[in-house]
């Protein structure tokens, strides 16, 4: 590590403590030559490998910008958002590769947001999965309604009732 002052080749950790969150590791380093201490902080490597092929750095902040898109109008809050977008960052470290596909972090996406919310999820899994019919809508909801316990469906009554369904107004009432 170059000194920062005098450009110095080398420098000394004086010393090692762990960020807070636990995901870097700040070091109090000295120069041997004009003995100033200055501060590094190391992180572990993780890139993103887009469609076009460009390669960038895992952003947290980007998966919960597109999380946000698909909950516009749902009721989630900036906190929910904040530890979906830790988890996510959690599981594609937890893969253990320094290289990801833009496919494996929306996958890794998908888990989190259904346990969330079920129609930003549908939101999020009809950009991601490119749905182009309403078929692949219904299919994603056939399999929601599958997963999902009974008696856990918004609305649902219990067995022999009959649900009260408000009927719209109309212009010859």
């Amino acid at each position: 590590m170059h000194c920062p002052f005098c450009r110095h080749p080398d420098s000394r950790v004086v010393d090692s403590r762990t960020t807070d969150d636990g995901t870097s590791i700040r070091r109090r380093r000295q120069c041997p030559d004009c003995s100033r201490r200055f501060t590094t902080v190391e992180t572990a490597s993780l890139m993103v490998i887009k469609r076009s092929g460009v390669t960038e750095p895992f952003s947290r902040t980007k998966v919960i910008s597109g999380v946000r898109k698909a909950c516009q109008g749902r009721p989630v809050t900036e906190d929910a958002l904040a530890k979906l977008g830790q988890r996510v960052e959690e599981a594609v470290r937890a893969t253990g590769s320094a290289e990801l596909t833009t496919h494996d972090v929306g996958l890794a996406i998908l888990g989190p947001l259904q346990e969330l919310d079920l129609v930003a999820y549908l939101r999020f899994a009809s950009v991601y999965r490119a749905f182009d019919t309403l078929d692949d809508f219904e299919a994603a909801i056939v399999e929601l309604r599958e997963r999902q316990p009974t008696g856990d469906q918004p609305g649902e009554c219990e067995a022999g009732a009959t649900p009260e369904v408000p009927v719209p107004a109309t212009a010859a009432d």
